[in-house]
């Protein structure tokens, strides 16, 4: 398919499935260039939003607005990012226990039932509305174009998949190939499937590689071990998501397939929340997300310093995940972004505050 023809077929499908996706995408290509101060002008209004939503068809958000004062707020269209501290921050366990209370099944253009994959050792079942999941691939068309790589021009997914095809797998494959993804199974690597991946990957001559960090990495290894050299002379970058990235991977990604390697940050819960820039900076999609980063006692951390990252979702008002602690450690930048965007930059994600390591 040329890029122009997988585009418009995407375009089509997101307005049949009512998602405001390539609406959301535009905005998002001008809103990156306003003043921080503009940005977080506008993560006030759009907060305002969120709450007023939040308070009307959440009760249990509205009972924490009520306890925190804020409902005289909420209802003028008040709320400053420096009253957000006021509300309570909740966790994972709120999101599940709470969720009848939380989710607005009538949101415009229904809600979708997600399960986390329990990363913290406590899978979640929410609900996202369209709203969000456009705030997800919008995000991730414009952190593309910022490496070169166009919507509708060729990606390649190193991704969860079946095994065993069933119609509806067939169709979604026939659908991905329509805009231009090629999927290679992450969870069926054996030296045979990543001889098989190699050849794929050559014949496909993606613009853009989208993988797990560690299945990247052990593709890359196979290649390197089998001594192929791979020729992909349209590849522009190689994107890796759900788990650190770490320095020796980088290197080996990006000695063996010859291409920049950019690091994703977000959850299935909190959606995708920042990218990697060129020149390396992580820089927040500000206009769907408000970070804080807090100490084990709650309270915000010193600039430049470690802690939880707690966000909120500005999308998210089919379930609020307002003052949501992720689990994350990172530490925010006072830098501006390099690009000259106005968003926030994410100096380092470090890891999670509990991993774990199963053993025998």
């Amino acid at each position: 398919m040329t890029p122009w023809l997988s585009r418009t077929v995407y375009r089509l499908q997101e307005a049949v499935l009512s998602r405001p996706t390539f609406a959301y995408w535009q905005e998002l290509e001008q809103s990156q260039w306003l003043s921080r101060t503009e940005i977080e002008a506008l993560q006030m209004r759009k907060l305002n939003v969120l709450l007023a939503n939040a308070f009307v068809h959440s009760p249990w958000h509205a009972q924490r607005l009520r306890e925190a004062g804020l409902e005289s707020t909420v209802h003028a269209g008040g709320v400053a990012l420096t009253d957000l501290p006021r509300l309570p921050t909740m966790n994972k366990r709120d999101a599940r226990d709470h969720v009848e209370q939380l989710v607005w099944r009538d949101v415009p253009g229904g809600v979708s039932k997600y399960t986390t994959g329990g990363s913290s050792g406590e899978p979640l079942i929410f609900y996202f509305g369209r709203t969000r999941q456009a705030s997800d691939a919008a995000g991730r068309m414009r952190a593309r174009r910022w490496w070169g790589v166009e919507p509708g021009e060729r990606e390649a997914y190193l991704w969860g998949a079946p095994v065993e095809l069933n119609k509806t797998d067939r169709i979604k494959t026939l659908r991905d190939r329509l805009v231009n993804q090629l999927v290679l199974n992450a969870f069926a690597m054996s030296p045979a499937r990543m001889d098989g991946y190699l050849d794929a990957l050559q014949a496909w001559q993606p613009k853009c590689l989208y993988g797990y960090a560690s299945s990247v990495a052990l593709l890359a290894a196979h290649a390197e071990s089998r001594r192929r050299t791979l020729h992909l002379p349209q590849l522009r970058v190689v994107c890796t998501t759900g788990e650190p990235l770490y320095p020796h991977q980088r290197e080996l990604i990006a000695r063996v397939f010859g291409a920049p390697v950019a690091n994703e940050f977000g959850s299935r819960d909190i959606g995708f929340t920042a990218h990697e820039a060129p020149g390396g900076q992580m820089l927040l999609m500000s206009e769907s997300h408000i970070i804080e980063v807090l100490d084990e006692a709650g309270q915000p951390v010193a600039p430049g310093e470690a802690g939880e990252a707690v966000i909120t979702g500005l999308t998210s008002e089919a379930q609020p995940f307002i003052r949501y602690r992720t689990g994350d450690v990172m530490r925010l930048s006072g830098e501006p972004a390099a690009g000259g965007q106005g968003l926030h930059v994410i100096a380092e994600v470090t890891g999670r505050q509990t991993d774990f390591v199963v053993a025998a």
